[in-house]
Order: C-alpha cells, then structure tokens, then sequence
C-alpha cells in the first residue's frame, strides 16, 4: 500500500509493505508513480518519502523483478520523483536497498536515520540498474562511490553515506518534516529553477548504444536465468559470464 497526506505545504508518501520490508513491484512502482503526480497536481511546496517501519525500501520485490514489466515501472516511477517540479527529499528510516538506494537518489535530499543503510548488490544477482541511476549516483557520491557501491557491492552505513556525500542529514522522519516546510516557505519559482538547472547541467541526457547493449545483456543473460534458479533452490548462484 502507498499511503498519502498533507502537511501546510509539504506532501508526505509512506511505502507502506512492511510485511515485504517495503519492497516494490509493479503494482507499487505504479501506485507510487501515480502518488507522486498527484501530489505534484495539487498545491504542494514540498515532498517526502519515506517507508513504514524498519525499512525504506528492500529494493525490488525479488518474487517478481525477474518479470516482464518490472523495469519499466520502476523506471517510469524513478522518473516521476525526478520531474516533480517541487523539492523532494527522501526521509530514510532504514535500509534502502537497490531499487530502495535508487529511489532515495530520484529525491533531492536525503535525511537519514541512524539506522539506514546503502547498497546497490546488483553483481550477487546476475541484474543490472540503467545508466541514469551510475550517472545520479556519481553526480551525488563521486565515481569511488558509484564504483565501490556497483563493483565492490558495498554496502554503506548513515555515518559513512553522509561523509560521501550520499546524504545530506542525519535525523528521523520529523526532522525531514522539518526541513521540508522550511523549504515550503522558499520562493517556488527559484526552487523549480535550481532544481531544472542543476538537472540540466550535470546530469544532461546522452545515450550510447554500446552502454544500452550492456545494459541489456545483462537482462537477458544465462546468468540471470541462474540467479534465479539459485534463489527458487535456496544456493548461491554459479554465475558463468553469459
């Protein structure tokens, strides 16, 4: 379930699937999607995200991710925070894994709680996230972040993620209450300014046939058929490089 209200100015989304460590699938990413557009159609200043719980967001709901349709909607989601004409911050209340680390990075700011953690473990599972996520993820945290994050798959806790520069706060969802309806009061025109500008001149959209090819090969690789048998039989995956 994602749940919606509004404080003053400042719209507030709870991924709300603690069962599923508030984990997305398509019916989510939609619904979240959906969410935020609606919230983005009314007379907002300001926006929050944040997970019910202990969790942000485990990432990708893994019973159905290895499906048709999964990227799409988590990219048509992703893309949907990013375009919000307002500001966004991401409230991380725990871990924010994968598609969770992404969607934290589709927000402008980030407050995280002590508790929270980083990850992107994509080389465990045979998957792969689009160039625009490395590209977000270096404009924010620097290329040994990205390549610590996406090579090493490290996982980086609140205190380090704010040191890199993943993180902008530390605090509870109060605080990024906080911090939004303080960021409500700004003038709007110059926050929708700032927030295109900065889109604009460091993360511009360039595409490289070769960079998609990856990106593909990867979605359909033998190696992926693997991880997922792994998982079904409960074993680490034997990944052959195809």
């Amino acid at each position: 379930m994602i749940t919606a209200d509004t404080i003053g100015g400042v719209g507030l989304i709870i991924v709300d699937r603690h069962e599923r460590r508030n984990a997305l699938d398509v019916a989510h990413c939609d619904m979240l999607r959906d969410t935020v557009r609606d919230l983005g159609n009314s007379a907002i200043r300001a926006l929050v995200i944040t997970g019910r719980g202990t969790s942000f967001c485990a990432g990708a709901d893994l019973d159905g991710v290895y499906g048709d349709g999964f990227r799409n909607a988590l990219y048509r989601m992703l893309s949907a925070v990013t375009e919000l004409p307002v500001p966004v911050i991401a409230a991380v209340n725990g871990p924010a894994i994968g598609a969770g680390t992404q969607l934290a990075i589709a927000c402008d700011l980030r407050v995280a709680a002590k508790s929270a953690a980083f990850a992107i473990p994509t080389a465990r599972n045979g998957l792969a996230v689009n160039p625009w996520t490395l590209r977000r993820l270096s404009v924010l945290a620097g290329g040994a972040t990205a390549r610590a994050m996406l090579l090493g798959c490290q996982r980086f806790d609140a205190d380090l993620a704010l040191h890199r520069g993943l993180v902008d706060r530390i605090g509870d969802l109060d605080a990024a209450l906080e911090w939004a309806g303080e960021i409500a009061t700004y003038a709007p025109l110059s926050l929708r300014y700032s927030k295109k500008a900065l889109d604009v001149l460091f993360e511009s959209e360039s595409t490289d046939p070769a960079l998609d090819a990856a990106f593909e090969e990867c979605w359909s690789s033998e190696d992926l058929l693997e991880a997922t048998r792994a998982r079904v039989e409960k074993r680490a995956p034997q990944f052959q490089g195809r």
